[in-house]
């Protein structure tokens, strides 16, 4: 007995209706039905701003065969909302693979439910990108922000050159030099720096071609230096005034 495949498609379509409770339309009877169903991921929203906010839809246009179901339906994707690129293709190809799972059976509903599977797969793994897109961000501002912190390790080599570059940038260099030019020793820092002090007079007499043997010397200023009497202790006993007080 041969297959009614139009009463077969009348009975599919009228059963579609129902469950889908006026979602889905028909836009033709003949020759062939023609109708279309919406489809969307589970937190599509049509009035968001955002596309990362908005989620996916689409609608599904199938035209029936003259001897569907034991053939493939005309299937199309109309009407595609945040669709990527490449979406449109691969959704078809995983249709067409339901397609070949359920032939010799009404599959409408079972494309619809698996259509509508992908969408929400492909959503989650939208936001989930996005998620790790922006966790990155975050990362990357957080290091660029400890870098600023955590400055450069300085050695004694990199100390000194960012020391002179510093001093000749600001002129502190060049003040410093001029001070030193400017700073007037001490008598005694002359003394200490002075090495020629370090010779004695009788040198200088001899540079100067004096004869050292005419070098008069007064005796008499040494004829009572052996009656000193220079005992520590007699000086630490002397008080001034006190040969008087015995006078």
């Amino acid at each position: 007995m041969s297959r009614n495949y139009k009463e077969d498609q009348a009975n599919e379509v009228e059963a579609l209706d129902s469950i889908y409770c006026g979602e889905m339309e028909v836009l033709q009877t003949e020759p062939f039905h023609k109708f279309q169903i919406p489809i969307a991921t589970e937190e599509y929203n049509a009035d968001a701003v955002e596309e990362n906010e908005k989620g996916l839809a689409c609608k599904l246009v199938f035209t029936y065969t003259a001897t569907y179901p034991d053939e493939a339906p005309l299937v199309k994707i109309e009407e595609a909302e945040n669709f990527e690129d490449n979406f449109e293709a691969r959704l078809l190809e995983h249709l067409r693979q339901t397609i070949d799972e359920n032939i010799g059976m009404e599959m409408v509903f079972s494309l619809v439910s698996s259509a509508q599977e992908w969408l929400n797969v492909q959503w989650d793994e939208h936001k989930k990108t996005q998620e790790d897109e922006r966790v990155r961000k975050v990362q990357e501002v957080e290091e660029a922000e400890r870098k600023k912190f955590e400055g450069t390790r300085v050695s004694v080599e990199t100390f000194m050159k960012w020391k002179l570059d510093f001093e000749e940038s600001t002129g502190i260099a060049a003040k410093r030099e001029k001070n030193n030019d400017c700073k007037k020793l001490t008598g005694r820092e002359l003394f200490m720096c002075d090495n020629t002090l370090n010779d004695s007079d009788i040198k200088f007499l001899l540079e100067a071609g004096e004869n050292i043997e005419n070098v008069k010397i007064d005796e008499t200023l040494f004829q009572d230096i052996g009656e000193l009497d220079l005992d520590d202790d007699d000086d630490e006993d002397w008080v001034p005034g006190a040969d008087d007080d015995d006078d």
